[in-house]
């Protein structure tokens, strides 16, 4: 994608149309494709966080992680790679949502069935 694209994607209403997230995206897509030919997929990289097993955590209500010492790791390997827009946070939330963390409390409808995949 180029500058053209850029701006095409500028106009477009149906996406956040902040110039420095749609760079962003591009460039960490093609960051992306990288970490894919070194590793042989994101995946395999990804999971290194974790020593590629998923991290069960025991919160209680009222009581979150919103980072981790291993979403600090990933976040700088991250950015170190030209990733943007990776902060601990995001990693933490990324980790979530791939099964690599296991928050649900134990009031969570969700609780024994992740937990009973683990």
């Amino acid at each position: 994608m180029d500058d053209s694209d850029v701006e095409e994607l500028m106009l477009n209403d149906g996406i956040i149309r902040n110039r420095l997230k749609i760079k962003a995206t591009i460039g960490n897509a093609k960051a992306f494709m990288e970490v894919q030919k070194e590793f042989g997929s994101f995946d395999k990289y990804i999971w290194q966080f974790v020593n590629n097993k998923t991290i069960v955590n025991k919160p209680s209500i009222g009581n979150y992680l919103s980072k981790s010492p291993e979403s600090d790791a990933m976040s700088k390997a991250l950015i170190k790679r030209g990733f943007k827009f990776v902060g601990s946070t995001i990693c933490y939330a990324y980790m979530q949502a791939a099964g690599m963390v296991n928050d649900h409390t134990a009031e969570c409808f969700r609780q024994k069935e992740v937990s009973l995949k683990q």
